[in-house]
Protein backbone atom coordinates (compact mmCIF):
# COMPACT_ATOMS: atom_id res chain seq x y z
CA UNK A 1 0.00 0.00 0.00
CA UNK A 2 1.23 3.48 -1.12
CA UNK A 3 1.17 5.93 2.08
CA UNK A 4 0.70 9.46 1.11
CA UNK A 5 0.98 12.74 3.12
CA UNK A 6 -1.73 15.26 2.19
CA UNK A 7 -0.78 18.95 3.03
CA UNK A 8 -3.70 21.34 3.62
CA UNK A 9 -3.70 25.13 4.59
CA UNK A 10 -7.01 25.74 5.98
CA UNK A 11 -10.36 25.59 4.47
CA UNK A 12 -11.77 27.36 1.93
CA UNK A 13 -10.16 28.83 -1.44
CA UNK A 14 -9.59 32.58 -0.20
CA UNK A 15 -7.58 31.86 2.59
CA UNK A 16 -7.56 28.03 3.22
CA UNK A 17 -7.29 24.90 1.49
CA UNK A 18 -9.44 25.13 -1.68
CA UNK A 19 -12.10 22.37 -0.74
CA UNK A 20 -12.84 20.91 -4.09
CA UNK A 21 -9.32 20.48 -4.80
CA UNK A 22 -8.62 19.00 -1.00
CA UNK A 23 -11.95 17.02 -1.77
CA UNK A 24 -11.00 15.41 -4.86
CA UNK A 25 -7.36 14.67 -4.22
CA UNK A 26 -8.45 12.80 -1.36
CA UNK A 27 -10.86 10.45 -3.82
CA UNK A 28 -8.77 10.05 -6.27
CA UNK A 29 -6.13 8.20 -3.59
CA UNK A 30 -8.66 6.53 -1.82
CA UNK A 31 -10.08 4.65 -5.46
CA UNK A 32 -6.85 3.99 -5.48
CA UNK A 33 -6.24 2.31 -2.68
CA UNK A 34 -3.84 4.95 -1.16
CA UNK A 35 -2.98 5.21 2.73
CA UNK A 36 -3.54 8.96 3.10
CA UNK A 37 -2.47 11.04 6.22
CA UNK A 38 -3.26 14.62 6.50
CA UNK A 39 -1.21 17.19 7.95
CA UNK A 40 -1.33 21.32 8.55
CA UNK A 41 0.43 24.25 10.11
CA UNK A 42 -0.95 24.72 14.14
CA UNK A 43 -0.35 28.74 13.27
CA UNK A 44 -3.04 31.76 12.87
CA UNK A 45 -4.53 32.02 9.41
CA UNK A 46 -2.73 35.23 8.02
CA UNK A 47 -6.79 36.39 7.70
CA UNK A 48 -10.12 35.16 7.37
CA UNK A 49 -12.08 36.03 4.39
CA UNK A 50 -15.83 36.00 4.25
CA UNK A 51 -16.42 33.29 1.27
CA UNK A 52 -19.88 35.08 0.67
CA UNK A 53 -18.51 38.43 -0.17
CA UNK A 54 -14.71 38.33 -0.82
CA UNK A 55 -14.16 40.85 2.21
CA UNK A 56 -11.39 40.07 5.34
CA UNK A 57 -13.73 39.80 8.49
CA UNK A 58 -12.09 40.75 11.51
CA UNK A 59 -11.43 37.21 13.22
CA UNK A 60 -8.64 35.17 13.91
CA UNK A 61 -8.68 31.13 13.28
CA UNK A 62 -6.14 28.38 13.39
CA UNK A 63 -5.17 26.55 10.10
CA UNK A 64 -4.82 23.47 11.42
CA UNK A 65 -8.12 23.63 13.17
CA UNK A 66 -9.57 24.66 9.75
CA UNK A 67 -7.93 21.85 7.72
CA UNK A 68 -9.72 19.67 9.96
CA UNK A 69 -13.07 20.37 8.76
CA UNK A 70 -11.87 18.70 5.39
CA UNK A 71 -10.09 16.15 7.09
CA UNK A 72 -13.12 15.25 9.22
CA UNK A 73 -10.76 15.71 12.42
CA UNK A 74 -7.78 12.96 11.09
CA UNK A 75 -5.38 15.04 10.54
CA UNK A 76 -2.01 16.11 12.43
CA UNK A 77 0.21 19.09 12.89
CA UNK A 78 2.68 19.50 9.78
CA UNK A 79 5.78 19.60 12.50
CA UNK A 80 4.44 15.65 12.81
CA UNK A 81 4.84 14.58 9.08
CA UNK A 82 8.33 13.28 8.42
CA UNK A 83 9.40 12.11 4.89
CA UNK A 84 10.33 8.66 6.45
CA UNK A 85 7.21 7.71 6.79
CA UNK A 86 5.40 8.53 3.12
CA UNK A 87 6.01 7.28 -0.47
CA UNK A 88 4.57 10.79 -1.61
CA UNK A 89 3.71 14.18 -1.03
CA UNK A 90 0.84 16.03 -2.60
CA UNK A 91 -0.64 19.79 -1.73
CA UNK A 92 -4.30 21.03 -2.97
CA UNK A 93 -4.16 24.34 -3.56
CA UNK A 94 -6.22 27.44 -2.51
CA UNK A 95 -4.68 31.07 -1.45
CA UNK A 96 -4.01 29.96 1.68
CA UNK A 97 -0.78 27.99 0.02
CA UNK A 98 -0.03 31.06 -0.75
CA UNK A 99 -0.95 33.01 2.32
CA UNK A 100 -0.48 30.16 5.45
CA UNK A 101 2.51 27.75 3.70
CA UNK A 102 3.71 30.84 2.63
CA UNK A 103 3.86 34.49 1.78
CA UNK A 104 3.54 34.31 -2.13
CA UNK A 105 0.38 36.06 -2.34
CA UNK A 106 1.76 39.25 -0.72
CA UNK A 107 5.77 39.13 -1.85
CA UNK A 108 5.92 37.05 -5.10
CA UNK A 109 8.63 36.40 -6.82
CA UNK A 110 10.62 37.41 -3.15
CA UNK A 111 8.18 34.61 -1.33
CA UNK A 112 9.43 32.57 1.61
CA UNK A 113 7.90 29.47 2.17
CA UNK A 114 7.08 28.08 6.11
CA UNK A 115 10.02 26.55 7.28
CA UNK A 116 8.66 23.80 8.66
CA UNK A 117 6.84 23.18 4.94
CA UNK A 118 10.04 23.85 3.23
CA UNK A 119 11.79 21.24 5.26
CA UNK A 120 9.37 18.71 4.20
CA UNK A 121 9.60 19.38 0.55
CA UNK A 122 13.05 19.61 0.81
CA UNK A 123 13.12 16.02 2.87
CA UNK A 124 10.68 14.32 0.29
CA UNK A 125 13.30 15.75 -3.17
CA UNK A 126 16.13 14.61 -1.29
CA UNK A 127 14.66 10.75 -1.10
CA UNK A 128 13.60 10.86 -4.42
CA UNK A 129 9.99 10.74 -3.57
CA UNK A 130 7.70 12.29 -5.74
CA UNK A 131 5.26 15.25 -4.74
CA UNK A 132 2.22 16.56 -6.39
CA UNK A 133 1.25 19.91 -7.06
CA UNK A 134 -2.22 21.46 -7.51
CA UNK A 135 -3.47 25.10 -8.44
CA UNK A 136 -1.14 27.54 -6.50
CA UNK A 137 1.29 25.19 -5.21
CA UNK A 138 3.34 24.78 -7.86
CA UNK A 139 4.24 28.23 -7.37
CA UNK A 140 5.00 27.56 -3.59
CA UNK A 141 7.06 24.28 -4.19
CA UNK A 142 8.99 26.48 -6.46
CA UNK A 143 9.69 29.52 -3.78
CA UNK A 144 10.72 26.47 -1.20
CA UNK A 145 13.39 24.31 -3.43
CA UNK A 146 13.54 26.23 -7.12
CA UNK A 147 17.17 27.56 -6.26
CA UNK A 148 17.72 23.55 -5.83
CA UNK A 149 16.07 21.17 -8.28
CA UNK A 150 14.90 24.02 -10.62
CA UNK A 151 11.57 22.40 -11.13
CA UNK A 152 9.45 21.72 -14.50
CA UNK A 153 5.55 22.75 -13.08
CA UNK A 154 2.17 24.64 -14.64
CA UNK A 155 -0.26 26.82 -12.86
CA UNK A 156 -2.07 27.12 -16.70
CA UNK A 157 -1.56 29.79 -18.21
CA UNK A 158 -1.70 33.09 -15.35
CA UNK A 159 1.60 35.06 -16.55
CA UNK A 160 2.04 37.00 -13.37
CA UNK A 161 2.70 33.39 -11.42
CA UNK A 162 4.06 32.03 -14.10
CA UNK A 163 6.62 34.80 -14.38
CA UNK A 164 7.00 34.23 -10.47
CA UNK A 165 8.16 30.80 -11.36
CA UNK A 166 10.49 31.54 -13.22
CA UNK A 167 12.18 34.08 -10.71
CA UNK A 168 11.79 31.85 -8.08
CA UNK A 169 14.21 29.09 -10.49
CA UNK A 170 11.53 26.98 -11.88
CA UNK A 171 10.48 26.80 -15.51
CA UNK A 172 6.75 27.05 -16.42
CA UNK A 173 4.86 24.88 -19.02
CA UNK A 174 1.20 25.90 -20.09
CA UNK A 175 -0.98 23.54 -20.26
CA UNK A 176 -4.99 22.93 -20.32
CA UNK A 177 -7.22 21.92 -16.70
CA UNK A 178 -7.49 18.95 -17.89
CA UNK A 179 -3.74 17.80 -17.93
CA UNK A 180 -0.63 17.53 -15.94
CA UNK A 181 3.08 18.34 -16.52
CA UNK A 182 5.55 15.80 -15.30
CA UNK A 183 8.76 16.94 -14.17
CA UNK A 184 10.60 13.06 -14.18
CA UNK A 185 14.16 14.22 -12.84
CA UNK A 186 12.52 15.92 -9.64
CA UNK A 187 9.41 13.38 -9.93
CA UNK A 188 6.96 16.70 -9.34
CA UNK A 189 3.78 16.48 -10.98
CA UNK A 190 1.63 19.49 -11.23
CA UNK A 191 -1.52 20.56 -12.38
CA UNK A 192 -3.72 24.21 -12.82
CA UNK A 193 -6.90 23.23 -11.44
CA UNK A 194 -8.24 26.48 -10.06
CA UNK A 195 -5.82 29.01 -11.12
CA UNK A 196 -8.09 28.17 -14.93
CA UNK A 197 -11.66 29.18 -13.82
CA UNK A 198 -12.58 26.18 -15.35
CA UNK A 199 -15.44 23.61 -15.43
CA UNK A 200 -15.39 21.48 -12.29
CA UNK A 201 -14.81 18.20 -14.86
CA UNK A 202 -11.71 19.43 -16.22
CA UNK A 203 -10.51 20.51 -13.05
CA UNK A 204 -11.25 17.40 -11.76
CA UNK A 205 -9.77 15.43 -14.79
CA UNK A 206 -6.10 17.16 -14.41
CA UNK A 207 -6.10 16.09 -10.21
CA UNK A 208 -6.85 12.69 -11.01
CA UNK A 209 -4.08 12.43 -13.61
CA UNK A 210 -1.82 14.46 -10.71
CA UNK A 211 -3.04 11.47 -8.71
CA UNK A 212 -1.93 8.67 -10.82
CA UNK A 213 1.38 10.16 -11.90
CA UNK A 214 2.30 10.89 -8.54
CA UNK A 215 0.93 6.78 -7.03
CA UNK A 216 3.00 5.39 -10.13
CA UNK A 217 5.88 7.20 -9.79
CA UNK A 218 5.84 6.11 -5.83
CA UNK A 219 4.90 2.34 -6.57
CA UNK A 220 7.99 2.07 -9.30
CA UNK A 221 10.39 3.72 -6.65
CA UNK A 222 9.33 1.24 -3.96
CA UNK A 223 9.86 -1.64 -6.79
CA UNK A 224 13.19 -0.10 -7.52
CA UNK A 225 14.40 -0.13 -3.87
Amino acid sequence: MTNVAVVLSGCGHLDGAEIRESVLTLLYLDQRGAEVQCFAPDVPQKHVVNHLTGEEAVEQRNVLAEAARIARGNIKPLSEAKADDFDALIIPGGFGVAKNLSDLAFTGPKATVLPEFKALIEAFLEQKKPIGAICIAPAVLTAAVGQICKPLVTIGEDKATADAIQALGGTHQSAPSDACVSDEKNRIVTCSAYMRNDRLASIAKGIERVVEKVLNMAQAARKAA
